[in-house]
């Protein structure tokens, strides 16, 4: 798994802080979680359930509302609309990436703010709630005796997890403007509802009227004896296995945009969709993504076109040193190159591979000298040497030459050696 950092701007120009968790290899579909009330993107639940769910093949994306954690902003200026706006931003940057999310996940008063936000993002096609509550209104508890002294006085300090923070009365009339009922009425998005019988902060019976406004599909799971925060590591994973499996349902890619399968001998390489340049490269059985570095504008998932240059010549070479070594009856025991790549300005001189072998086994010198000489004679170095022509044809157009006769070329090498 791999993890970067995702700031974009929010709907007022602030800056937002995110984090992408991305699989391993190709992600089956990005997800946009949204934290508790005074939480941050580094919350026990955020953060464990975006590792889960990045472990069974989704992106994640997690970020810092306006004002917390190390997002731009004054928290204390922050509304329920604001959060939600917060989420649409995110998900518009998600997109511009080339990540565009299709599940949104919410906990607590991040479960509200993606009931809200879903009917402005066209794309999203499920939304699942975590301890949510019905009525975004709820959150006014938190506040104790600061709620009274906030409604009077029009600000004041209120204590949240065990935290100051400075509250404005804006906040507690934005939330009269949200009707839950009727937008979870029009989701028109698979749902899923999780929440714990026992949850001391969000009642259970808030599920049930989140559920009960529902129109099908949806779903109720429940968290059984978990805490409102899933402090736990085996609530926070069981919630993302669900969501998992249940989001798959919703999620799976449609019949045209299934990957076209590679025929024997030929290498398929098509877009992914995700970021500006990921590929999907297919090649007999072999699956893997081929990318661009963070640096230039890539997510860093594969290797680089150049990185697979050369590691064509890199294991061309190990597979006709083994070639040649079991046709000589020689103790090879095993074979490591490292390959480096120089990139010409100019076409003069040309780019530059330097190959460093290893040899390890009960070899003499003169066996190694000869190994090392038969190291030039492996195809692709002949083709990198010599050159190559490309032929650009339409889509239909024969496979090109296939793997078999890379292997005959190997074998013919050993043969003149």
């Amino acid at each position: 798994m791999a993890q970067r950092s995702f700031d974009f701007a929010g709907a007022d120009g602030q800056k937002l802080s995110g984090l992408l968790d991305l699989p391993e290899g190709q992600a089956q579909a990005y997800a946009l979680f949204a934290h508790c009330f005074n939480c941050t993107k580094n919350s026990l639940a955020a953060v464990r359930i975006a590792r889960a769910l990045t472990a069974r093949g989704f992106g994640v994306l997690r970020f810092d509302f306006t004002g917390l954690g190390q997002s731009g902003g004054d928290f204390g200026d922050t509304t329920f609309s604001g959060n939600v706006q917060d989420l649409v931003a995110a998900a518009g940057a998600m997109a511009a990436a080339g990540m565009a999310p299709r599940l949104l996940i919410g906990h607590s008063l991040g479960g509200a703010a993606v009931l809200a936000a879903a009917g402005d993002l066209p794309g999203i096609k499920a939304v699942a709630t975590i301890a949510a509550p019905f009525d975004v209104g709820h959150v006014t508890a938190l506040f104790g005796d600061g709620l009274q002294q906030l409604m009077e006085l029009g600000e004041a300090q209120v204590n949240l997890g065990g935290r100051p923070f400075m509250m404005r009365r804006s906040f507690i009339d934005d939330l009269r403007h949200h009707d839950q009922g009727a937008r979870i009425a029009q989701l028109h998005r698979a749902l899923l509802v999780m929440h714990a019988p026992r949850d001391a902060t969000v009642g259970i019976d808030n599920a049930g009227m989140i559920f009960q406004a529902a129109r099908h599909p949806k779903s109720f799971v429940t968290l059984d004896d978990a805490d409102h925060l899933l402090t736990r590591p085996a609530d926070a994973a069981y919630a993302a296995d669900v969501i998992a499996a249940w989001a798959s349902r919703y999620l799976a890619a449609p019949a045209e945009d299934k990957p076209v399968e590679a025929p024997d001998g030929r290498v398929v390489v098509e877009e992914t969709g995700a970021g500006r340049f990921q590929v999907a490269v297919r090649a007999g059985a072999a699956r893997f993504l081929a990318d661009e570095p963070v640096s230039v504008g890539g997510l860093g998932s594969g290797p680089s076109p150049y990185d697979l240059l050369a590691a064509g010549l890199g294991a061309c070479t190990a597979m006709t040193l083994r070639m040649y070594a079991a046709q000589k009856n020689w103790p090879l025991a095993k074979v490591r190159v490292a390959v480096d790549h120089s990139k010409a300005k100019d076409r003069d001189p040309p780019d530059l591979f330097t190959r460093e072998i290893t040899i390890a086994g009960d070899l003499d010198e003169t066996q190694r000298a000869r190994l090392m000489e038969i190291a030039d004679r492996c195809p692709v170095h002949r083709t990198l040497e010599h050159g190559a022509k490309v032929a650009t044809v339409a889509a239909m157009a024969p496979a090109p030459t296939g793997a078999a006769d890379h292997v005959h070329d190997m074998e013919r090498a050993c043969e003149d050696c």
